[in-house]
């Protein structure tokens, strides 16, 4: 493989990445999920057993590997310990040492989803009603606007236990009014705090400057694989707007993304498939109320994985572009 390859799905994501990133992962040296958060993932089937990771990069699967889950990503700080025990259980185990069958870095400036980002999350889309946007009520949306206006709360703080509990109680007087203007319950801090804080211990020896980490890596020549988590068509900037996800995961972002110090891409691959997503509830013409556009919707069902596994819908396909036709 080249020095640096991304992989990106050329439409609304479930194209198959998953398999993509296997191949790619066993040249690579470093492994990088640099965008998106638990609302997507990669279902990889090794042996017979199959594995759905939602942010763990499914290079996990390969040993001596470095898994890295960069400042782009937002973390859920307590599916990433279920991903951990997960793993743990079926001999897969992951350590924060390079002397660890596979080595996992996360970055200190990702950002944190927390409890009332998901709540807001549903709470949004129970309002809007028939207007759905389709979001998998994980929190992710409401993180990225946390981060965007420099109300967030990062890794690197979250492992901080003093410095935690000052920033949820900065913002939660905030949050739990727009919570119960939206007819939703507020957060109480211990509510908060104490399932995080379980979780804080548990991934503090992961979080690291992984900015540095890549830069250094880079300039010394490894092989660094950029795991994208959803496709084009669900980019912020140049996706079917407002039906999209709330990052930008297109090809020329993807340097500031993980923060690698360097435009070190050589290689891109997108993979592309002929099903959109009904989670996108992207309002493009669907033939799924044909026989054929029934069928092709279950089989699509079945080989997806949640939470983009709840809908979908069969459409056209445009042989020239794969694009924009639902």
């Amino acid at each position: 493989m080249a020095r640096s390859v991304v992989v990106v799905g050329a439409q609304w994501g479930d194209e198959g990445k998953g398999k993509v990133v296997d191949l790619y992962a066993r040249d690579a040296d470093v492994i990088v999920r640099f965008q998106g958060g638990n609302n997507a993932g990669h279902t990889l089937v090794v042996g017979g057993q199959k594995t759905v990771l939602h942010l763990i990069p499914s290079g996990v699967l390969h040993d001596g590997k470095t898994i890295v889950i960069g400042n782009g990503v937002v973390v859920d700080p307590l599916v990433l310990v279920e991903e951990l025990d997960l793993l743990a259980d079926r001999g897969l185990a992951v350590g924060p040492d390079p002397e660890a069958r596979a080595r996992l870095l996360v970055s200190g400036a990702a950002h944190v989803i927390m409890p009332w980002h998901k709540r807001l999350d549903r709470l949004r889309e129970r309002r809007r009603g028939k207007a759905a946007i389709g979001t998998t009520g994980r929190g992710i949306g409401p993180t990225y606007e946390d981060k965007a206006s420099r109300q967030g709360i990062r890794m690197a703080e979250l492992v901080q236990p003093d410095l935690l509990r000052r920033r949820v109680e900065a913002r939660l007087d905030e949050m739990n009014d727009t919570l119960r203007g939206l007819g939703g319950e507020p957060f109480t801090v211990e509510e908060v705090l104490e399932p995080y804080l379980d979780a804080a211990r548990r991934l503090a020896p992961f979080v690291t400057d992984t900015g540095r980490f890549l830069h250094q890596r880079i300039a010394a020549g490894a092989r660094v694989l950029f795991e994208g988590a959803q496709g084009t068509l669900l980019d912020l900037d140049h996706g079917t707007y407002p039906f999209v996800t709330s990052s930008t995961q297109s090809r020329p972002m993807r340097p500031p993304a993980p923060a690698s110090g360097r435009a070190a891409s050589r290689r891109s691959s997108g993979s592309p498939r002929r099903i959109r997503p009904g989670s996108a509830r992207v309002p493009f013409p669907p033939n799924s109320a044909r026989p054929w556009g029934r069928a092709c919707a279950r089989r699509a069902a079945s080989m997806a994985l949640p939470p983009a596994g709840r809908v979908v819908a069969a459409g056209w396909t445009c042989r020239r572009c794969g694009m924009r036709r639902g």
